[in-house]
């Protein structure tokens, strides 16, 4: 069917050329508001109208006649409608909704798949901190940076998943000073735990049950090992530098923990360290001041930043000489577009909404070909997790809040995805353990692998080859609900294009809940493994294109497609 709409739009682009020339160009479809008016909608009457100097509904009636003797209108269209002031609406012929079928069958898992162009595209996500268990914040992040990587693998990008996290500063040394506390045989309510409430690192104290986790292998003297690093304790109480490392890796080798039981891999973990040693942040300080970008005022350097649209100028050098957090946002992003990613997505939450306009003017004032508007930025807000009818804030693990791998060991791995990635990233959302269990039509992520299911058991019951669905005659599917499952199979690219273009995975998740509702619609309507040869293998067919698109667009959200549940 997406051939046959090719075929259409080219010869609407013809027609409308003949009317206007360059019209041709923007010649589209929509879909109707109503199903029961047609396929596709045309609005190009109307819009053309009045450059024309002309009635729309007459330019419609025109255009609908030269459409009508159009060959790929003949062939494909069953009928044109005129409704209204000028809008066309266009009803194909069941052949022409059929095709959509051999096509799945004949692309299977590269349905949907757009040609590679030759572009690399950076995104960054999770970019946790090492000193804890990784939080569900981290776990929507997680799901919506992975799900946003294969929407754009699918739309012919080369994409990079990077993780960034700081392994020094304030956090790291709190870190390390709370691991040596337990070390030394000291817990949470002991007299020289910190409690003041005046000191920011005393109130930032890690009491989770982790720590003295990680206190323990640090006495016993053990190797951990992450994706990054490697490291042996020396079981010194009083060798802060190698209990602060031992910590920093003890961590990393447990958020990687975390991301394996997520199905989860980074292609590059890059640390903010790095920037200061390797002289990234330097250098881009002395651009920005060489440039003219920045001035001194007391006693801190300030970036012109309210030139490039910022609502004030914000301080890069502090009196004591450190840098501020936005400094090395900055000059990371300019090795990001260095390194030849020429577009960069960052999944953060919407705390970080404030940094956005002072990165972006950073890299502006830098002067170094960053185009205007990089990075982009998907925000997503936190999430409550309720169980058994009451909020969940405590994970005794943590110490303070529920861990990703608490939400994955009460519910499933598929769940956890799916569920954080049925909102948009913006919008408030509860995450519901009981409801992620269930095994039922309320849970989406249940009902929509269970279509998948409910399809692979029709086809294990049939044992025929599959492989040969993509040759049979298909003109038996006429029926109302296998043409309404046929245009919605015909829907996924443009979805999958759409949900690309605006870093929207939930799209994929709304997508397959409504094709798992047409799908269970079908079953109900009509019975597959009927005596009539011709007649089953068409609706074998239409039932195996079915179980293709919904693998692959549960592919794109890191969920799988089981064959039995």
């Amino acid at each position: 069917m997406l051939s046959v709409k090719q075929e259409l739009l080219a010869a609407l682009a013809a027609e409308l050329e003949t009317l206007s020339p360059g019209a041709g160009a923007r010649a589209a479809f929509e879909s109707p508001k109503v199903a029961a008016h047609g396929d596709f909608a045309c609005t190009a009457a109307m819009q053309l109208a009045k450059p024309l100097k002309l009635n729309p509904r007459a330019l419609g009636e025109q255009l609908k006649a030269a459409l009508e003797a159009a060959p790929a209108y003949q062939r494909w269209v069953e009928a044109i409608e005129i409704a209204g002031p000028g809008f066309l609406n266009i009803r194909l012929k069941p052949e022409a909704k059929q095709q959509i079928v051999r096509e799945v069958l004949e692309q299977g898992a590269q349905f949907g798949f757009q040609p590679e162009r030759g572009e690399k595209i950076l995104v960054e996500f999770v970019s946790a901190n090492p000193t804890g268990p990784l939080h569900v914040g981290h776990g929507r992040q997680a799901a919506l940076g992975d799900a946003i990587c294969n929407l754009y693998a699918t739309q012919g990008w080369s994409v990079h998943r990077e993780f960034y996290y700081n392994d020094a500063g304030v956090q790291i040394d709190t870190l390390t000073k709370s691991t040596q506390l337990r070390a030394k045989g000291f817990k949470p309510g002991d007299d020289c735990w910190p409690t003041d409430s005046d000191n920011p690192l005393a109130k930032n104290f890690y009491n989770g049950d982790y720590i003295q986790d990680i206190a323990d292998a640090f006495l016993a003297r053990a190797t951990v090992k992450a994706d990054d690093r490697e490291f042996t304790a020396n079981g010194d109480v009083d060798d802060y530098d190698n209990i602060r490392q031992f910590a920093v890796a003890y961590l990393r080798n447990e958020q990687d923990k975390d991301l394996l039981a997520f199905d989860l891999r980074f292609d590059q973990y890059y640390l903010e360290s790095s920037l200061y040693t390797d002289g990234h942040v330097e250098d881009t300080v002395q651009r920005l001041i060489a440039n003219g970008k920045t001035y001194e005022q007391d006693g801190a350097l300030w970036l012109r930043s309210t030139d490039y649209g910022d609502d004030k100028d914000r301080v890069m050098r502090k009196k004591d000489g450190g840098y501020t957090y936005f400094v090395p946002d900055v000059a990371y992003h300019i090795q990001k577009f260095k390194r030849g990613f020429t577009k960069v997505v960052n999944i953060q939450g919407t705390d970080h909404h404030g940094t956005i306009a002072r990165v972006r003017a950073g890299l502006q004032a830098a002067e170094v070909g960053i185009p205007a508007g990089y990075p982009d930025y998907v925000l997503h807000t936190m999430v409550r997790v309720v169980k058994n009818g009451e909020e969940v804030k405590i994970s005794k693990r943590a110490g303070s809040y529920v861990t990703l791998r608490d939400l994955i060991e009460w519910t499933s791995k598929d769940a956890v995805r799916f569920f954080l990635l049925s909102r948009k990233p913006d919008t408030e959302y509860t995450f519901d353990v009981d409801l992620a269990v269930a095994q039922n039509n309320d849970n989406p992520v249940y009902y929509v692998q269970y279509a998948h299911a409910r399809i692979c058991s029709v086809l294990a019951a049939w044992g025929g080859e599959a492989g040969s669905l993509g040759r049979v005659d298909l003109s038996a599917l006429q029926g109302k609900e296998a043409q309404a499952l046929m245009l919605e199979l015909a829907k996924y690219p443009a979805m999958l294009s759409a949900a690309a273009a605006g870093n929207a995975p939930h799209d994929v998740s709304f997508y397959l809940r409504d094709l798992a509702s047409l799908y269970h619609s079908y079953y109900d309507a009509e019975r597959i493994l009927v005596d009539d040869e011709p007649v089953k293998l068409a609706r074998l067919a239409l039932i195996s294109a079915t179980a293709q698109v919904l693998h692959n667009g549960l592919a794109v959200l890191g969920v799988s497609a089981p064959a039995r549940m």
